[in-house]
């Protein structure tokens, strides 16, 4: 039933994804596809999820290898391409300074992670949410989808987005004024701190106060970090080394579900301290390496004017002393930017209409795919469905395997397909899997009891199946296209709106999800992908391909857009006449 599932999935994403490029038709590329599928199946059945977003994964590294004609070759981060408009090559320098960088991804995504394990603990709902630990435990007539509808509750998971939400326009301050590396310091430090307070928490406030530092450190880390590695990346691995961030955050999420599994186990009910203090790893990690990063060369001109400087450490980066022709774009571009005195008045003109729209639009989008209900709430979500504790805690194992396997593709192609395939192509993907999951819910989990086996392992795989379409497409995406778009004069507030508004509508979701579910039940997923067809059309009709061009460039791509180009031609012609 999975396998037939399966084979008609990936046969409507072919046929897509074969109109989306204007290609004919193969029946070659759906049998192989289907037999890579079988043979990874009989092999790796247990892990039906991870297998499903990986044989996907393979299809679409297949064919994309089939379209072109040529290898795709990866090492590391590195792609090769053609259409280089830079001299150089992609230098171990840059990779290690772009790993280190995208540590703060990784604490972000384990904080994510770590939350919806720990309030799936007994022990820990005992100690410091007894009313919802009664009503899951004692409460034999409250609903399936009401059994962890609880303000206390919701506030621990999305405290953590009001402390990044009120930090983003001071840490915006600090990367324009300071530089990228001194926030992502500070991000590293507030961190640590998060840390201890929530590892050594007695009270409902101390654990409070933890997710709230820990959020001042996420506002941090998510204004600096994406810049960081658009600024450091050749323009033709630019989206490969950017996605590497929400790899990271795919990296971070899947270790503390697999924290959580193995602490769940830990007699005596103080597992979840375990959990929440491991936290401290890469946060170390990411302060100390951070220490040792190097300024990017939009910054070090932007800030101190010293071209010689710039011109050593792009020569470093870029692997060559040819780096005049890109040092020459990059010294206009700020010059052009001295003018910019409040970036956050000068964005609402109208010649930056586009960035602004965007840098609004696709944060909000990511945040209304659903996805951190999954990544907030899944194994509450397993055990609404019937499963038990460590049932839900491995099956929460399984969608962050999908999710990182299906991330890691993503960094492969998306310089071969371009943001807006796989945009449209994964939100397809989680529609179509958003829609299985909400008709199965609604005709099959009533108020009371749970889901028969068969279902629930049904449901279970059409979550990974959704969540391996957020992996390739909303998740890296969503942070990579508003930190390549902006021009220099507007980019650190450009990414600050990004991600304050990523905050404000993740924190509305985390704040109201469970009692969504409560009264919506199995609607809840029809909400969310009402939101999908939205988001996708939107990124049909008014988001232009960005792959490959240089940043110093981005604003050739709103010029010659269909709906954009009236606009920013015109402004750009007759001056903003201080128009806003």
């Amino acid at each position: 039933m999975l396998l037939q599932w399966h084979s008609i999935m990936l046969k409507i994403l072919t046929n897509i994804l074969l109109k989306s490029l204007h290609m004919p038709h193969t029946d070659f590329m759906l049998n192989a596809s289907s037999h890579l599928f079988v043979q990874v199946k009989r092999h790796f059945f247990c892990l039906s999820c991870s297998i499903s977003a990986t044989s996907n994964s393979i299809f679409l590294s297949f064919y994309l290898c089939k379209l072109e004609r040529k290898k795709l070759m990866a090492i590391g981060l590195a792609i090769t391409s053609e259409s280089v408009l830079q001299n150089g090559r992609v230098t171990l320098f840059v990779v290690l300074s772009c790993m280190m960088a995208a540590m703060g991804g990784v604490i972000f995504g384990y904080d994510i992670g770590i939350s919806g394990g720990v309030t799936s603990m007994e022990p820990f709902l005992k100690k410091f949410f007894h009313k919802v630990y009664h009503k899951m435990k004692e409460d034999t007539k409250i609903s399936n989808y009401c059994k962890f509808d609880s303000e206390p509750l919701t506030s621990f998971t999305s405290s953590l987005y009001v402390a990044g939400l009120v930090t983003s326009p001071f840490a915006s301050y600090i990367t324009r004024a300071f530089g990228r590396k001194p926030s992502i310091v500070a991000g590293g430090a507030a961190f640590l701190a998060g840390t201890a307070f929530g590892g050594a928490a007695f009270n409902l406030y101390m654990l409070i106060v933890g997710r709230l530092l820990l959020g001042v450190g996420v506002g941090f880390a998510n204004q600096a970090v994406p810049l960081y590695l658009s600024e450091m990346a050749p323009p033709q691995i630019r989206g490969a080394i950017n996605n590497g961030f929400q790899f990271s955050i795919g990296i971070g999420a899947l270790s503390a579900n697999l924290i959580n599994y193995g602490t769940e186990k830990i007699e005596g009910g103080w597992g979840w301290r375990v959990s929440l203090a491991m936290a401290a790893v890469p946060a170390s990690v990411l302060t100390l390496g951070a220490v040792f990063l190097p300024e990017t060369p939009n910054s070090l001109i932007q800030r101190s004017h010293d071209h010689q400087k710039a011109k050593l450490m792009l020569q470093r980066i870029r692997g060559t002393e040819d780096v005049q022709a890109e040092l020459d774009e990059l010294t206009k571009a700020i010059s052009n930017s001295k003018t910019t005195e409040q970036p956050f008045k000068i964005i609402l003109k109208k010649r930056y209409r586009p960035q602004l729209v965007m840098s609004i639009a696709i944060p909000f989008f990511q945040q209304v795919t659903g996805i951190n209900v999954i990544a907030f709430y899944a194994p509450l979500l397993f055990r609404t469905i019937g499963l038990g504790e460590s049932a839900s805690l491995l099956s929460a194992v399984m969608t962050g395997i999908v999710g990182t396997v299906s991330t890691f593709i993503s960094m492969l192609i998306v310089d071969k397909l371009g943001r807006r395939t796989l945009f449209i192509v994964g939100g397809i993907q989680m529609l179509v899997s958003q829609c299985i999951v909400g008709g199965i819910m609604a005709a099959h989990l009533e108020d009371h009891g749970g889901l028969s086996r068969g279902y629930a392992y049904i449901v279970l795989v059409m979550i990974c199946i959704y969540v391996a379409g957020f992996g390739w497409s909303w998740g890296p995406l969503g942070w990579l296209v508003p930190s390549e778009i902006f021009p220099l004069e507007i980019r650190s507030a450009g990414q600050s709106i990004t991600v304050a508004v990523s905050f404000l509508f993740t924190f509305i979701v985390a704040q109201t999800f469970l009692s969504m579910l409560c009264h919506f039940k199995s609607g809840i997923f029809f909400f969310f992908g009402g939101w999908v067809v939205v988001m996708t059309m939107f990124v049909y009709y008014f988001l232009p391909e960005t792959k490959n061009v240089p940043l110093e460039q981005m604003e050739k791509v709103w010029q010659e857009h269909w709906f954009w180009k009236s606009t920013v031609v015109e402004m750009s012609d007759d001056g903003d006449k201080g128009g806003i």
